[in-house]
């Protein structure tokens, strides 16, 4: 195609030539005329202000006009997004990165105002129609060739994706980076909660501010058993929850859990794993609801305790408390349940079983058999041979207390298939 030339006229336009349009084969901004850049550059800063005019008027989210700062930010935006356009005309082998770079500052700046990019891409598009109309308008006066309109449109939105691309990594880095710091500081509140001796309460009450965790007034923590799903994605858990999935076994810290459905969202976000719910507790006594927490899954894990998905603390409190110490209900084992040594095997585990019962059954001696599904005559022969066993000490208060808690905490560990019953497991 020959040169053409563009009118002179008060904006100074001159003639210039270069390759037609159609002839471009490396992208739109080599299509055009060598030195169109220069002849355009009165007419943007015009357009600047229209384009800024737009989007003040027709975007909520930036019509701030008693924000001054604000408001020059949004005009750098237009201007270096106009300029780098026509940096990109004159230099068309450029790679447009000082755009870029800055509108991937824009784009961390609006992730920063909390905002999401809708409200940025409609002022994108917005911004690349008034632009595209305003050229329209500069070929209606004849002050531009029609010709150029095809690879005006071409570059303009090729020019706009580009920006829209850099600002979506902008923003997405900074949201990553937000999220990271996010859960560092929810990770320390973790460690803060549970640690022992407590932290202030102030600490934890500015930790938490930063980690955007409200106060609560209690707080359970739950300990979780992830198994062979470890190397899996983490459960999904309510954004109230402070989760730490990294650690072995992994924590829940609850905030007041005794709130309605509560233990749902807690058994809906654990999908199956096993855990255990400590106790509810005051903000700082987070390290005792981890401690009877994890004795309870321990517990659960041996069979001590059901093996359910959840195991409740509250809901096993005289197992966890006889476990606490297992030497002592040994020792307590061994003093109080020494005559039955001298039974034979078989017997002694029946005979076990039904001084459990009597004293479960406060001594009546027909809720014993029904208990253990024998005639109440065999219950009344096997409580004369305990009779014969322990002679008054049977008959003792503590005494019978101590055998019941010692009983019973031997008879857990049987079901669960632990340690030898009775007295031979006290001994080795």
């Amino acid at each position: 195609m020959n040169g053409f030339r563009i009118p002179a006229g008060e904006a100074g336009m001159t003639t210039v030539t270069g390759p037609g349009v159609a002839e471009a084969v490396d992208g739109p901004f080599k299509s055009f005329p060598s030195g169109l850049h220069a002849q355009l550059r009165p007419f943007f800063a015009d357009i600047t202000e229209e384009v800024v005019r737009a989007i003040r008027t027709e975007i909520p989210e930036y019509a701030r006009p008693t924000d001054d700062t604000y408001m020059q930010v949004v005009h750098q935006g237009v201007e270096h997004a106009l300029q780098g356009f026509l940096q990109r005309m004159a230099e068309p082998d450029s790679d447009g990165e000082p755009v870029r770079a800055t509108y991937q500052r824009i784009g961390r700046g609006e992730a920063d105002e909390g905002r999401s990019l809708d409200a940025f891409q409609s002022a994108l598009r917005l911004g690349a129609r008034v632009a595209w109309r305003r050229i329209n308008a500069l070929v209606d006066a004849d002050l531009l060739p029609r010709h150029v309109l095809a690879a005006f449109g071409e570059a303009l939105f090729l020019h706009l994706d580009e920006m829209a691309a850099a600002t979506t990594t902008g923003y997405t880095e900074a949201r990553l980076h937000a999220a990271g710091e996010l859960r560092q500081r929810r990770t320390r509140l973790i460690d803060l909660l549970i640690v022992d001796p407590p932290a202030s309460v102030a600490a934890v009450t500015e930790l938490a501010h930063t980690a955007q965790w409200p106060v609560p007034r209690s707080l359970a923590v739950v300990v979780v058993d992830r198994g062979a799903r470890a190397a899996g994605p983490p459960p999904i858990v309510p954004p109230e929850f402070l989760a730490r999935f990294d650690a072995h076994p992994a924590v829940l810290v609850v905030p007041d859990p005794e709130g309605p459905g509560r233990a749902r969202a807690v058994a809906g976000a654990l999908q199956g794993l096993r855990a255990a719910m400590g106790p509810t507790v005051a903000l700082q006594e987070g390290a005792r609801s981890l401690r009877w927490a994890t004795e309870a899954l321990d517990l659960a894990r041996r069979g001590v305790l059901p093996d359910t998905q959840l195991v409740r603390c509250r809901d096993h409190l005289a197992t966890l408390l006889l476990f606490r110490d297992e030497a002592l209900v040994d020792a307590m084992a061994d003093r109080h349940l020494r005559p039955l040594d001298d039974v034979r095997l078989p017997q002694r585990e029946r005979l076990a079983e039904t001084l459990l019962s009597w004293l479960q059954c406060g001594h009546n001696a027909s809720e014993v058999a029904a208990r253990l599904a024998v005639h109440p005559q065999t219950v009344r022969y096997r409580m004369r041979q305990l009779d014969e066993l322990f002679g008054d000490r049977l008959h003792d208060p503590t005494t019978q207390f101590e055998m019941q808690l010692a009983l019973r905490a031997l008879n857990l560990r049987r079901v669960a298939g632990g340690a030898v019953t009775l007295t031979t497991a006290a001994r080795g």
